[in-house]
């Protein structure tokens, strides 16, 4: 009875992780949504006119980030990814385009939109190093499951997710602008969210390494991949 109620709530407090993911990016997937709604009715608002001039980024953006954030999301339950870990290998092949998309998509716009509402160079220069950063940890995270290391794809996986779902983060963090008003506030408040995401991740990577998980754990045959994925910690991005 104890043994049942207990594995219950595990189960329960697993899907904890992809919903409050899920729900933290509600607020960026909203904004996206009403930006595309913008270019569809034709009816720019003041901050969407610089998208009417080349739209294809930004719509680019949009449905990568939507598949990123929802898809990605799920891979951090780990009864999901236990009890099917073939799914969890499939929807990695369409995580790691969508991500790539949608990093590339956030530099392109970073550099070429032109700036607004207090956003300047100290801004775009930023969110091309973290969307370059959120590219590089999705190719390192292929390139160490290619090697068959879970650990490392896992941890490089979990960092790229974290810097890309920062958006969800940034609405708090932005609050530094009452501390320091203007560009300033706004440039650390954004900067903030990706730094305290980022850290949090690197917490729970080094919190749910152990001794018989370390680091450079690796498998040595792709039919032991499922079993060796459902024996992993929670926080699989990939």
């Amino acid at each position: 009875m104890k043994t049942a109620l207990k594995t219950s709530l595990q189960r329960q407090s697993g899907w904890l992780i992809p919903a409050g993911l899920i729900l933290l990016s509600i607020l960026p997937l909203a904004g996206g949504t009403l930006r595309m709604v913008d270019l569809v009715v034709g009816d720019p608002a003041p901050g969407t006119l610089r998208f009417f001039e080349s739209p294809s980024p930004i719509v680019v953006h949009v449905i990568s980030s939507l598949t990123y954030f929802i898809l990605g999301a799920f891979q951090f339950a780990p009864s999901f990814r236990r009890n099917k870990p073939a799914w969890h290998r499939k929807a990695g092949y369409v995580l790691i385009p969508s991500g790539l998309a949608c990093a590339l998509s956030g530099a392109w716009m970073a550099w070429f939109y032109p700036p607004i509402f207090g956003t300047g160079t100290a801004v775009a220069i930023i969110r091309i190093v973290v969307a370059a950063s959120v590219a590089a940890f999705i190719c390192l995270g292929f390139v160490a499951i290619r090697k068959r290391n879970i650990a490392a794809h896992r941890a490089w996986m979990m960092r790229a997710y974290a810097l890309a779902i920062a958006a969800g983060t940034q609405p708090m963090t932005l609050a530094l602008i009452l501390v320091f008003p203007g560009e300033l506030g706004f440039t650390l408040g954004l900067a903030g969210g990706w730094v305290l995401n980022l850290c949090v991740a690197e917490w729970l990577i080094r919190r749910t390494a152990t001794p018989s998980t370390p680091a450079t754990r690796t498998i040595t045959s792709w039919p032991r991949l499922g079993r060796a994925r459902a024996s992993d910690c929670s926080g699989n991005a990939g």
